[in-house]
């Protein structure tokens, strides 16, 4: 490593103000979509994934964490100035996601909008630019977003792990915040080990190749160049949170890095719900915050195919506890569904079969 410092810092400290999640109640097993390619057989560590409804998509999915997210905390609409909504599933492909979160919440049109792409690390992308922008003074306040309806070609061996969901944060001055950030760095290649061509409906991606050259040595990368900046082992760390494209990479990683299951367990939402892409860790965060207590700290690390990773490092505050009544939590959410037992209507749902 170079001897000069990677870590990113603000010029103001800045923090998590507030957070939001939201999962669409919908889910179909895994061993229906098994079934339909006839391998009944085949063990698979996710029992269950979310599903956007028919009336859902990226856009009203984001407005549901948001909603969440502005409902724990009174902040003035004209503070808020800037949305970034991250996602690899926008409903446009050729109009901004976030202008329409903006209107809906009622904070337009005085605002800064964009659309965050970095596929699944686009959630921590907007969550950097948002503590940017409060962190120079650009802004009171700076909106947040990772959501994703993650598509997968039928028969795929991502169709068993994409999933819709995710979480909103709203970022503040330190003074304000639930959980103030110590602490952030980058670690970004090259390395195209999933990727979806244009006009193409279904990404695809690099088998075998997108976990050690990809997933791993982008997520140790930033993971330990932010331990070593900060000082840091993981023990002194209550809570991590990883990327979460399936259980097994995730348990690997927390391995290689030193964190214990403990440490993992709150945010390990995977085998619960599936992946849901740039909301995955943005979700596991926000599950941590619903349980998390003042001084806990948090190590954040996000990834994203293309490639690259993010890491935060977070402490908790005594503000935690005013936020949490009201709101849905993450694992209110999860608890709520509505199984789908036809993989016919999964394909419906998820808008995979079109009538001429």
């Amino acid at each position: 490593m170079a001897s000069s410092s990677v870590l990113m810092r603000t010029q103001r400290p800045v923090g998590i103000a507030s957070y939001g999640a939201y999962v669409p109640r919908w889910r179909v097993r895994t061993e229906a979509i098994a079934a339909c390619w006839g391998l009944e057989r085949r063990r698979v560590p996710i029992r269950a994934k979310s599903v956007p409804g028919p009336d859902e998509d990226t856009a009203t999915m984001c407005i549901e964490a948001a909603q969440n997210a502005l409902r724990r905390v009174r902040v003035p609409p004209e503070e808020i100035r800037a949305v970034w909504v991250g996602t690899e599933s926008k409903p446009y492909a050729v109009k901004p996601t976030s202008t329409i979160v903006a209107e809906a919440l009622g904070l337009t049109p005085f605002i800064s909008a964009a659309d965050m792409e970095f596929a699944c690390k686009a959630g921590s992308e907007a969550m950097q630019t948002a503590m940017a922008y409060v962190g120079s003074g650009m802004a009171p306040y700076a909106l947040a977003i990772g959501m994703d309806t993650a598509q997968s070609r039928p028969g795929d061996s991502l169709e068993y792990t994409a999933a819709a969901g995710g979480a909103a944060f709203l970022f503040g001055r330190a003074e304000s915040a639930v959980a103030e950030v110590e602490g952030s760095l980058s670690f970004v290649t090259d390395t195209p080990d999933f990727f979806r061509p244009a006009h193409s409906h279904y990404p695809q991606h690099g088998q075998r190749f997108t976990g050690d050259a990809a997933y791993f040595y982008h997520s140790l990368g930033a993971a330990r160049a932010l331990l070593q900046e900060l000082g840091r082992l993981p023990k002194d760390y209550h809570w991590a949170v990883f990327h979460q494209p399936n259980p097994k990479f995730v348990r690997r990683l927390a391995r290689e890095l030193g964190f214990s299951q403990e440490q993992i367990e709150p945010g390990f939402l995977v085998p619960k719900i599936g992946n849901t892409y740039a909301g995955s860790s943005l979700l596991g965060l926000a599950a941590v915050l619903d349980v998390a207590a003042p001084g806990d700290r948090i190590f954040f690390t996000s990834y994203g195919s293309g490639a690259g990773s993010d890491a935060i490092s977070l402490v908790v505050t005594e503000r935690i506890a005013a936020v949490r009544n009201g709101v849905p939590r993450v694992r209110d959410y999860i608890e709520r569904r509505k199984e789908i037992a036809d993989y016919g209507v999964y394909l419906r749902l998820m808008k995979k079969i079109h009538r001429e």
